[in-house]
């Protein structure tokens, strides 16, 4: 259906040049996301994801699923892990993933703005709707032409391993937020990417008690959210249907979609993975409870339903 896919069921290409080698899987297109974007990227031993790049006005975050490998973030590199959650601000600087002895498997997540215009300081260029921007014209390479300029320049210096920075927060050390309210609703929750400072996006990372809810049936005017089921089974809730989910699954969310969504665990649990943007302007709808609340101004309300309107006060 549109709207999920999995891990299985995406397509994926592979990236290989010089000391660029990861496959990627095109999760968010797959699901139908909107103007929020995810990848799977598997980088193989001894490798690199990608071109060290520094988005214009796009905020990434990335969570690692497994393995092992360094983060390089403005000339700075700081040992990863499964569980990380690093935030790469838009604007602040170059960054890349690299795996060491065994292959890192991260999820990236980010907006997809238009006018984004990403910049490659180790090759003097950046990437204007689609062309990289460079003095000589040439033809188009098989391979993205910052990964064939990339793969020319070698792998970036990473012998001096430092200390990890404040935009790498590992899940067990994030405070959890526990909502029990037995039999219906039993989370436990964690605000990775705000630990990690971010900004203009928002990760969190939820377990679900078997048999329980995410929350109450929502649906959003602005913000689009995607889903990752990273463990366990169970439903998706949308409007009137309940969806089979599990471990891989990836579940696409859009705006102003007027339907509205929540999750119910399985038997054994389960964990996900939730993103979206943070809009101010963002009207959440519940259909339930017939409440409505509004982000910018922290209010929440129940509606009122009119026989008529007349368009006074």
């Amino acid at each position: 259906m549109r709207g999920l896919t999995h891990f299985d069921d995406a397509p994926s290409n592979r990236l290989a040049i010089g000391h660029l080698d990861a496959t990627w899987t095109l999760l968010g297109e797959a699901a139908g996301s909107v103007d929020v974007g995810l990848r799977r990227i598997v980088v193989e031993p001894g490798k690199w994801a990608t071109p060290v790049h520094d988005h214009g006005v796009e905020e990434e975050i990335f969570y690692v699923l497994a393995g092992r490998g360094i983060s390089y973030f403005r000339d700075a590199a700081a040992e990863i892990r499964a569980g990380d959650c690093i935030v790469y601000p838009a604007g602040r600087g170059g960054h890349s993933v690299h795996a060491v002895d065994e292959p890192l498997d991260v999820l990236a997540f980010g907006p997809r703005a238009p006018d984004n215009a990403p910049t490659f300081p180790r090759l003097g260029g950046a990437l204007l709707r689609g062309r990289f921007v460079e003095t000589a014209g040439a033809a188009a390479p098989p391979l993205p032409v910052q990964f064939e300029l990339e793969a020319r320049l070698g792998p970036p210096d990473v012998a001096g391993v430092g200390e990890r920075p404040k935009t790498i927060v590992n899940l067990e050390d994030v405070e959890p937020i526990v909502v029990k309210r037995p039999p219906r609703f039993d989370r436990v929750r964690r605000r990775l990417s705000a630990a990690a400072g971010s900004v203009r996006t928002g990760l969190q990372h939820a377990v679900l008690a078997p048999g329980t809810e995410s929350g109450p049936q929502h649906c959003h005017s602005l913000e689009e959210e995607l889903f990752v089921v990273v463990d366990g089974e169970g439903f998706l809730l949308l409007g009137e249907d309940e969806i089979p989910v599990r471990a891989g699954s990836v579940v696409s969310r859009p705006a102003g979609t007027g339907v509205a969504h929540s999750f119910r665990a399985g038997s054994d649990g389960m964990t996900y993975l939730a993103y979206g943007p943070r809009e101010p302007g963002d009207v959440c709808y519940y259909p339930r409870s017939n409440k409505i609340a509004f982000r910018g101004v922290g209010v929440i309300a129940r509606l009122e339903k009119l026989d008529y309107w007349d368009g006074e006060d």
